[in-house]
């Protein structure tokens, strides 16, 4: 942090948690490993570089924190059950840090995309039934496009957002939103 502080002139407007991974596979299979990965690799360096920036971000006057999280941590995911709780943990973080350090001018906010077209994802996108599912419950019935989730990052650190502090926002083209559909066959 003191390379970041001699930069920035003792000050850091904006700080993005964008790390994350996942080792998909059903609850019963995880072990020991598995969890130390997904809380060190999901939620840990988040927790702890945001401790190390926050006298940067009160020096700033008008901080703003963005946790890259994901839908899994807003809905239930198959086969994801560490990840997803990692995930929803940075949900929390974005709120009580939102509330914890506001009197200090430093807003906290989650992005949680849904499926977007990077290389992490490529395996998935490229499975045919993994897109038939997933897509077929999401409204928009496709991947996201990175710029998609960049835009809302950007604009969150904007001071048009300056009211927006302590939300989990999704960019999942309504994957989280859709509900429950029955379509009875006739």
């Amino acid at each position: 942090m003191q390379t970041v502080s001699s930069l920035f002139n003792g000050k850091l407007d904006i700080f993005v948690n964008n790390v994350g991974g996942g080792r998909l596979k059903p609850t019963t299979e995880y072990d020991a490993d598995d969890f130390d990965f997904h809380i060190a690799t999901n939620l840990e360096p988040a927790f702890h570089f945001c401790q190390l920036s926050h006298p940067l971000l009160k020096a700033s006057g008008y901080g703003s924190i963005i946790f890259i999280s994901s839908v899994a941590g807003v809905v239930s995911f198959e086969c994801g059950s560490i990840y997803s709780l990692a995930k929803g943990a940075l949900n929390q973080l974005a709120r009580n840090l939102a509330c914890e350090w506001a009197k200090d001018g430093i807003r906290a906010n989650a992005v949680a995309p849904n499926a977007i077209k990077t290389p992490l994802s490529q395996p998935y996108l490229d499975d045919v039934s993994f897109k038939e599912e997933f897509f077929g419950r999401t409204p928009l019935g496709r991947a996201g496009e990175p710029n998609e989730v960049a835009s809302l990052v950007v604009f969150l650190c904007l001071p048009a957002a300056s009211y927006i502090t302590g939300q989990t926002i999704c960019v999942d083209g309504g994957l989280t939103v859709n509900g429950f559909s029955y379509q009875p066959h006739a």
